[in-house]
């Protein structure tokens, strides 16, 4: 156990040694920006249905740039990208980013997901009346979102049916347990594949937004940038193309 003067100078360290990374990048920032490791970092209700379409544009567009992926809680992202162990992340906002510097890329709005049958009610009384709502585990951002597409209207799914991942959540209202909402996202990218469910626009759903964030101070904000015009142009080209578009 470190004792208060102890977690002082470890955290002075760590800054220390963030900063000669820094300095670092900066200097290898005057060569090729774009011919270097990048760890990017991505919530697992963003990253599997952006990235993968995406990846391929990056790398036509970037040959020399090497991307690794990594899926955590956006709580792990932020603390990931303040100790220097990511250099960009994908989350969703509204959350507390503290002195992050952010860029928002696109909105991201929801549909209503039932059984097949299920009697479709509109806008926010299709969340109350129509039966159980189900969303995902508290520690997922995606669950306080949800609530906030209709805000004060709503209310949380008991812990007992919260899902792990939207493929649960899917599985469970195919199974006529209840009902939940999905991202645009997660619907044009095919998540809902053959399942027997039917979805419902829900316009007037507050949505929240897909951003990319780095560390103030970064040596390659012009790559987070570029990287962030490549994605939503791709959200933008998927989205035309969608059934659900």
């Amino acid at each position: 156990m470190l004792t208060p003067l102890g977690e002082d100078l470890t955290e002075r360290a760590r800054r220390l040694l963030l900063d000669a990374t820094e300095i670092e990048a900066m200097a290898q920032a005057h060569n090729n920006p774009f011919e270097e490791d990048l760890k990017l970092g991505s919530i697992p209700t963003i990253g599997p249905y952006l990235l993968p379409r995406a990846l391929r544009a990056i790398r036509e567009a970037f040959p020399g740039l090497r991307v690794y992926l990594r899926e955590e809680m956006t709580e792990s992202l932020i603390e990931g990208l303040n100790a220097g162990r990511l250099d960009l992340v994908l989350i969703a906002l509204p959350f507390e980013t503290g002195a992050l510097k952010a860029m928002t890329l696109f909105e991201d709005g929801y549909q209503l997901a039932s059984p097949a049958g299920w009697p479709l009610p509109h806008g926010a009384d299709a969340l109350t009346q129509s039966g159980q709502l189900m969303l995902l585990e508290r520690r997922h951002c995606l669950q306080r979102h949800a609530l906030e597409a209709y805000p004060g209207r709503i209310a949380a799914a008991e812990d007992s049916l919260a899902a792990t991942s939207l493929i649960t959540l899917i599985a469970m209202v195919s199974e006529g347990l209840g009902i939940t909402l999905l991202p645009n996202l997660a619907v044009e990218a095919g998540v809902v594949g053959n399942t027997q469910i039917q979805l419902t626009c829900l316009p007037d759903a507050c949505p929240r937004r897909v951003a990319l964030a780095w560390r103030p101070g970064s040596a390659r904000v012009e790559v987070f940038k570029q990287l962030g015009s490549l994605l939503m142009n791709q959200h933008n080209i998927a989205s035309a193309n969608s059934p659900q578009g």
